[in-house]
């Protein structure tokens, strides 16, 4: 959250089983994953391939999801990926 907080004003709406991140439009969810990890969706369209962005099918709430197990997993190519979905929900 330190990281999105970073990038500027927008709305957390907590959902039934997730958090919902948005601008004009929602650009990410956070909710559990497994009993250790999160998972990250991210609303952003043309990342760049990377081993843990995972593509999802089209139609879903989030084109991206990334799983996070341990606060070093939240870097600097998160933080970029985070930045390309708040930018584009306006």
């Amino acid at each position: 959250m330190q990281v999105v907080q970073g990038l500027g004003s927008f709305e957390v709406a907590p959902k039934k089983g997730y958090v919902s991140l948005r601008r004009k439009k929602q650009f990410a969810t956070l909710g559990p994953a497994t009993k250790d990890q999160l998972e990250l969706g991210l609303n952003a369209r043309d990342l760049a391939p990377a081993e843990r962005l995972k593509a999802q099918a089209p139609g879903g709430m989030c084109q991206y999801k990334v799983r996070i197990g341990a606060v070093l997993e939240v870097d600097a190519e998160l933080a970029d990926w985070l930045r390309a979905a708040f930018d584009a929900a306006g």
